[in-house]
């Protein structure tokens, strides 16, 4: 146990601080760029991410994960051959085609349904992303597989470098028009999508020996096991993009609800997830260390809790400061602010200080959860989380104003860390997860008897090799 926390904590590291390094640029990138677009341009760029990270997520969320695995049980049995990631490439090359193409078919609707025709524009500069971040999910996946963390956290830094550059560039360059600056700072992000999966592509090619795929039905099988995930992982964008209506619309609609919900989902939300970012590595990691063969379910128990212990003792210190120094952060970060606009934004950073840590936890439970073979329970806590954010809102929204919508906020965080936590820690269908996850297959059937030295072998290779999951739009990423 030993030496499968010791792997646990080294790949945590390598993808927290490729995340957290990744994270720290694209704080400092929205900081002039919060003051270029002012408060009305962000509340534009806020508004077109809903939906682009919805259709992120079904066509990359969990691909990293499920090829992961695929990789390194094909690496643990020893057969490797010539490259067959290719199958699995070119199948969400066409889920992103498809996904990109029916983002400009709905960019038109959306942006009539939020009340910003400006927003048209904005959404076709992002298209592009959708198919390059889930070419990007496939090699993520692989390397992940093969234990390899660096190629992720590279990745992701040359992500946020370029979309910094080219985004600050572009927003300068259009700033005395916010529609125009927008949409450059939003074509930024396809243009860092492109430097990122050209990075991975070169060092994909440089592989002398990939493990052969197609043994395990190919692509189909990374599809198979990539939709339950995808599924789940689609709720909270899919609460985000109503929320990109339903708030405006709460709020009365108009310039100044845009300027409000920009300084709340732009401003206050973006730093209250930097301590779930600076624990994304730990709630990837959780994968590997929860994935390994002949765990019983109150060794399951112990590992998720190791890793939740390990998460909060990151979050909590990020989560006070953001609570007892938001006026200094705030003052720091967002000079350009008026009065009003900034004593707003403090008390949003002030209330979502309960979100940064509930979030940070969320996230790491939930992929224990995943790891445990439990994805369904880990969906099941957010869809009734989020069903009381939307409660929550429509009651304190009309009296709040924007700080209602932090009030929920922070309800939804709680209720699905605490369901999630829930589920981690009963032993229901335990027993089944594992026997199944032993033996390889997700049918169930007997395990055949073999030799103990062998088994030990092969767990110890498998829970090496397993690979991480990584949360992507929650994550530093954009």
């Amino acid at each position: 146990m030993n030496l499968r926390r010791a792997r646990f904590l080294k790949n945590a590291a390598v993808i927290s601080l490729g995340g957290l390094f990744a994270k720290v640029i694209g704080v400092f990138y929205r900081i002039p760029l919060a003051n270029l677009l002012g408060g009305y341009g962000m509340g534009l760029y806020q508004m077109a991410y809903p939906l682009f990270c919805l259709l992120l997520t079904f066509s990359s969320a969990g691909i990293p994960a499920a090829l992961a695995r695929m990789v390194a049980r094909e690496e643990a049995a020893g057969r490797a051959g010539k490259r067959s990631s290719d199958g699995a490439l070119r199948l969400f090359f066409c889920v992103g085609l498809s996904a990109a193409v029916l983002m400009c078919l709905i960019a038109p609707g959306m942006s009539r349904l939020q009340g910003e025709a400006a927003l048209l524009p904005a959404y076709l500069a992002l298209a592009p992303s959708v198919l390059l971040v889930a070419l990007l999910a496939v090699l993520r996946g692989y390397f992940q597989g093969k234990s390899d963390m660096k190629p992720t956290a590279f990745s992701e830094i040359v992500e946020q470098l370029v979309k910094a550059c080219a985004g600050l560039c572009l927003a300068q360059r259009f700033s005395s028009d916010p529609v125009r600056a927008v949409t450059g700072a939003l074509f930024a992000v396809t243009l860092s999508e492109t430097a990122a999966l050209g990075a991975l592509w070169i060092r994909y090619r440089r592989e002398r020996s990939v493990p052969d795929l197609r043994k395990l039905r190919g692509a189909g099988e990374v599809f198979f096991s990539v939709f339950p995930v995808m599924a789940a992982a689609a709720i909270l964008p899919l609460s985000q993009m109503a929320d990109s209506v339903t708030i405006i619309r709460l709020l009365g609609g108009g310039k100044e609800a845009i300027v409000r919900y920009g300084l709340f989902a732009g401003s206050a939300l973006a730093l209250a997830g930097f301590p779930a970012t600076a624990c994304s590595g730990l709630s990837a990691a959780s994968v590997p260390l929860l994935s390994g063969g002949g765990t019983d379910a109150k060794e399951g128990e112990r590992r998720a809790l190791f890793s939740l212990c390990a998460t909060l003792a990151l979050a909590l210190p990020c989560a006070a400061g953001l609570l007892c120094f938001a006026r200094p952060i705030v003052s720091l970060l967002y000079p350009s602010l008026d009065g009003a606009e900034r004593a707003l934004l403090i008390d949003l950073l002030r209330l979502l200080s309960v979100s940064a840590l509930a979030l940070a936890g969320t996230e790491t439970l939930a992929a224990c959860l995943t790891g445990l073979g439990r994805a369904r329970r880990a969906a099941l806590a957010m869809l009734i989380a989020v069903l009381i954010k939307f409660f929550l809102q429509c009651l304190l929204v009309p009296r709040f104003s924007v700080l209602g919508a932090a009030i929920a906020a922070n309800g939804c965080y709680l209720v699905a860390f605490f369901l999630d936590l829930f589920y981690t820690v009963t032993k229901k269908q335990g027993r089944r997860y594992d026997h199944n996850h032993r033996i390889g297959n997700g049918k169930g059937g007997r395990e055949q008897p073999r030799d103990r030295s062998d088994e030990t072998r092969g767990q110890s290779a498998c829970a090496e090799r397993i690979a991480c999951l990584r949360g992507e739009f929650a994550g530093g990423g954009h």
